[in-house]
């Protein structure tokens, strides 16, 4: 059966740093689009980053040069490096996962294409 676990959120302060993991079973990472969303209060779930199947990775423009994803698949996980963070990073973080075309994987792709999440991580980040 399917599923994605993840871990790693917690609260910090501005400017601090969080790693999150995300296990993955059912299916190995390397052959599909992978990556992470996010959802605060009141506001749509929006895409952080992903990577694709050949490794090709983007990201949100308000979060580029900060955040970092990456995957061991030897572990089947996917991880998402979060540094320099901000108040308005604030959000629960979703793994999800598909199988899509890698011209598709691409952040700004509706979070409708994705059937399969995980349960989420609350991320805070103070002032």
């Amino acid at each position: 059966q399917d599923q994605l676990v993840e871990s790693g959120g917690g609260s910090v302060q501005d400017g601090g740093s969080l790693r999150l993991s995300c296990v993955v079973s059912g299916y190995t990472i390397s052959s599909i689009c992978i990556g992470w969303f996010r959802q605060a209060p009141g506001r749509e779930r929006e895409g952080v980053a992903l990577i694709d199947s050949v490794g090709r990775t983007t990201y949100r423009g308000s979060v580029q040069g900060r955040f970092t994803i990456s995957r061991d698949s030897a572990k089947n996980t996917v991880f998402l490096q979060m540094d320099s963070l901000k108040p308005e990073d604030t959000a629960m973080y979703y793994c999800a996962a598909q199988n899509l075309q890698n011209a598709l994987c691409r952040v700004g792709i509706s979070s409708l294409y994705f059937e399969h999440w995980g349960q989420g991580t609350q991320v805070t980040v103070s002032s």
